[in-house]
């Protein structure tokens, strides 16, 4: 009895370790919505056949088909309780060397599962109570928690479940009647939804600096573009002194823009760009198209959309709102905001703006790289000029465009220049991220793990990527992050005859920090680091 309370204690000091990387990858794969975090633990289906599976079978021969032999069953639930001690050890030394990009966080939501899931496993103790059973530890219980133990990360599916459905409605419920409420209290309040396939977060910081030089306008933080991130912005940041609310509109799924404009009620809309980013989730291109026009059709008749003229998916789409449109553009003309003469250096990107009705050339200037910034700043001024910006202010405001973290950010670290592209990489963002490298002087890197959430076409496109390098960027060397990952690169940069003597693989970003570092020469080095794929990504 003493050794099955020992290996009892034993089992809750392992689902404690346990818990924490269960929790930490469902909080990265954003509590399974679409089935992320499922996906997670099919992906790393080999963690369930480790060493804690033949301790587990130990414990099932013990307390289950031995339990009649009291000699044997003895024996073997020591053998379980020094395995579990060997199993503890080396889980805590590799999650010790693990590199954790982000860290779990312990939010509110994360301790509200820490209770549920702490209920779900004093069930059996619970069941024992029950049925009035002595509440020693019997070898059926022993049996049913080193289970639960086992199968920790479903433990956490199941509990991530039973709260979404049942406490987390009631928190979201009650937080946006609070949001709802404080809305209609601020009726001088514009409300502007961003959203398209990629350039929303830099879209939308670029649009708050640039409305600020005579508004107080007020961004979703970081990337809270979910209902649960808009509800925030609006309970804790917004106040009577901003004239203005940018919201960023994220999403996976046909319908989930159209609910957030139903939570803010946005009078202006800019539409980014329509690609092929979680393609995976929204199963097809033309469910992603029409879910990106959920903003505009959802704009007031008086309401105005701001549409990007060189997009095909933007142009071919039949508009179901008579709202005002104001198209922007650099390759097509026909438009009402446009840029010519786009010259991008280390230094930043200098542009012409024409006005449609204006034949007067305005020049403007930005620190921000790339052309697909262009894209976001004319919106920005489209939008500035309707709300009655100067051009002359608008000019000013555009000079004074703070640089975005972590797209396109140039910035020193030693001996070398890194150009920050690390949030989400997509196929075009990913493509004007190789070019902006290609103007570089001296040595050229680039780093990257590679796309992801393509869905059928993610192969394809990395490999197309892995072309683009060698055909574009004049990459020096080329560091890829995971060796399983970024295979379709290699095959691109193979197909395009790439030096591969200059390809070096990494599992750890790490190591290509140090192998930059390294370099020798004159010349100054820039070192494109596109795309930094979370924890749940990491290669052994």
């Amino acid at each position: 009895m003493i050794m099955k309370i020992l290996l009892l204690l034993l089992l809750t000091v392992v689902i404690v370790v346990k818990s924490k990387k269960s929790m930490h990858m469902l909080q990265q794969n954003l509590y399974n919505e679409n089935n992320r975090y499922l996906k997670w633990i099919i992906y790393h289906t080999s963690n369930l056949i480790s060493i804690e599976f033949p301790i587990f079978l130990i414990i099932f021969l013990a307390n289950s088909l031995f339990v009649e032999k009291e000699g044997l069953s003895l024996v073997l639930n020591i053998i379980a309780f020094l395995l579990y001690l060997v199993f503890i050890i080396l889980y805590k030394k590799k999650e010790k060397n693990e590199q954790v990009k982000k860290p779990l966080v312990y939010t509110a939501r994360i301790k509200r599962l820490m209770v549920t899931t702490t209920i779900v496993y004093f069930l059996p103790i619970l069941f024992l109570i029950l049925t009035r059973e002595s509440l020693v530890v019997s070898s059926f219980f022993l049996f049913l928690y080193a289970l639960l133990t086992y199968l920790n990360p479903f433990v956490f599916l199941v509990t991530n479940f039973i709260n979404k459905y049942t406490v987390e409605k009631c928190v979201y419920f009650h937080f946006k009647h609070m949001a709802g409420k404080k809305l209609k209290q601020m009726n001088h309040l514009k409300v502007i939804g961003i959203t398209g396939s990629y350039g929303k977060t830099s879209s939308k910081n670029i649009l708050a600096d640039i409305l600020n030089i005579k508004y107080v306008a007020l961004p979703t933080p970081r990337n809270l573009n979910t209902p649960y991130g808009l509800i925030i912005t609006i309970n804790n940041h917004l106040d009577k002194f901003n004239d203005v609310l940018i919201a960023e509109m994220g999403a996976y799924q046909r319908g989930e823009i159209k609910q957030l404009c139903d939570l803010v009620h946005p009078k202006y809309g800019i539409l980014t760009r329509i690609g092929t980013a979680h393609l995976e989730t929204f199963g097809s291109e033309e469910n992603i198209q029409k879910t990106k026009f959920e903003l505009i059709e959802s704009l007031p008749k008086d309401g105005v959309g701001v549409l990007n003229r060189d997009d095909p998916k933007q142009v071919s789409y039949h508009l179901k709102n008579d709202c005002k449109i104001l198209w922007i553009g650099i390759e097509n003309e026909d438009v009402d905001v446009l840029a010519k003469n786009i010259k991008c250096t280390n230094t930043g990107t200098h542009f012409d703006v024409i006005f449609k009705g204006d034949k007067k050339k305005y020049p403007f200037e930005t620190k921000l790289l790339g052309q697909h910034n262009v894209y976001n700043i004319l919106s920005a001024i489209a939008l500035g000029r309707e709300f009655g910006i100067s051009i002359e202010q608008l000019q000013q405001a555009v000079k004074a465009v703070r640089p975005i973290e972590h797209r396109l950010e140039l910035k020193k670290l030693g001996n070398f220049y890194q150009i920050d592209d690390a949030y989400n990489s997509n196929p075009t963002g990913a493509k004007n991220a190789i070019e902006v490298l290609s103007m570089m002087p001296g040595t050229k890197v680039i780093v990257t793990p590679g796309m992801i959430e393509l869905g059928a076409k993610e192969a394809e496109l990395n490999e197309k990527f892995g072309e683009q390098i060698a055909e574009l960027s004049k990459a020096d060397y080329v560091i890829l992050i995971g060796k399983k990952q970024t295979e379709p690169i290699r095959k691109g940069l193979e197909k395009k005859k790439f030096d591969m003597d200059k390809v070096i693989v990494y599992n750890n970003v790490v190591d290509a920090y140090t192998f930059i570092r390294g370099i020798k020469g004159k010349k100054d080095i820039y070192a494109l680091f596109e795309n930094d794929l979370p924890d749940t990504y990491n290669e052994k």
